[in-house]
């Protein structure tokens, strides 16, 4: 989403109005995976993708339409599509579902904030259903607050729906719910969350942190660099990084966040940094927790941090060694696995390597 958020602001400033195009289901080997977004407008001006060329012309299409009519859409696509646009269809095999629907100046505003602010947030978009419900929106952030507050429509809709994103919001997964009210009324929602930007705490600035930096900047991620050596950890060595401290570790936690975005990887081999550092990444909700060090090392390793209290489960989350197995040799190429092993751990995919 991030990738549209600076388009959508500079149309809407220009007065364009904006339609935005939101995969909501795949099914089979689909090009792009929930959550993938397109905006657009009538003078065709397009930014992201919801399947990277195959059916952007239709989308575009219907998007124009449902800036016309002010209704939204929901449309399939799959390899042979009949229902929708019959000479469109998707080369790859898969079948994806996509809602198009006309950009709120109420919706532009809550993004906005939500990713100047780096905050997680959910909303939830009734896709399915009754006329008067179709495109229905509820916008949730992470301190709680609501919008709409409420709904003189319906409270059993209202109160569902805000509970569906509470629930997804606190597991950091996006999904498609049915409803049934205790009236009848039949409805099919679109759960999706919004995460902050990915961040990798690295600690020791030693020669593959540089590497692994440049890469993890690349693809979108927030840097720390974590060195109380400031011959290691400094600006002329890190010029990409977002943020150097120059403490040990276990100060440097006392003023950093783990949350569901945060990796953590340790790469100095000195037990007096990286004990400390895994007591605290792997006990938090970070997604990826990785350790450098060869099979003697890493033997050491587990049994220290057992004797200092951690459990079987939490040292299971340890990649280590680090990174997956490429037959890496240099450092730029450990930093090439190690960030290959992280976008999985992110994503979902297992390559644990131990």
């Amino acid at each position: 989403m991030r990738e549209i958020i600076e388009a959508i602001g500079e149309w809407s400033a220009q007065g364009e109005p904006v339609a935005v195009a939101t995969v909501i289901e795949t099914w089979g080997s689909a090009p792009r995976g929930v959550g993938a977004k397109m905006a657009l407008t009538p003078s065709h001006r397009i930014a992201g993708s919801v399947s990277g060329g195959c059916v952007e012309g239709a989308v575009f299409e219907a998007g124009v339409e449902t800036l016309e009519t002010g209704r939204p859409q929901l449309l399939r696509f799959g390899v042979a599509d009949e229902t929708a646009f019959e000479t469109v269809g998707l080369a790859c095999g898969g079948s994806i579902e996509v809602f198009v629907e006309p950009l709120t100046p109420a919706l532009r505003a809550f993004w906005q904030r939500v990713f100047e602010q780096d905050i997680p947030a959910a909303t939830a978009t009734v896709v399915q259903g009754p006329e008067s419900w179709l495109g229905y929106k509820l916008m949730l952030d992470a301190d709680g607050e609501v919008l709409p507050a409420a709904d003189v429509r319906g409270g059993a809709v209202h109160a569902a729906l805000l509970g569906a994103a509470r629930a997804a919001l606190q597991e950091g997964v996006s999904r498609r719910i049915e409803l049934l009210t205790a009236e009848g009324l039949q409805l099919t929602a679109f759960i999706e969350t919004i995460l902050p930007k990915p961040t990798l705490i690295i600690i020791g600035g030693v020669h593959i942190a540089i590497a692994l930096t440049t890469m993890a900047k690349a693809i979108g991620y927030r840097v720390i660099i974590v060195d109380p050596r400031s011959a290691f950890g400094n600006a002329e060595r890190f010029p990409h990084a977002d943020r150097i401290i120059n403490e040990h570790p276990r100060k440097a936690f006392e003023s950093l966040t783990i949350t569901r975005s945060t990796a953590v990887v340790t790469l100095t081999h000195d037990a007096k940094f990286d004990d400390p550092t895994l007591r605290v990444a792997l006990a938090s909700p970070a997604f990826y927790v990785g350790a450098l060090g060869g099979k003697t090392t890493r033997e050491a390793r587990r049994r220290r941090l057992a004797d200092a209290g951690l459990s079987e489960a939490q040292l299971s989350r340890l990649h280590s060694p680090i990174g997956i197995d490429i037959g890496a040799r240099t450092p730029e190429e450990i930093a090439l696995a190690t960030m290959a092993q992280i976008v999985a751990a992110r994503n979902g995919n297992s390559t644990r390597t131990m």
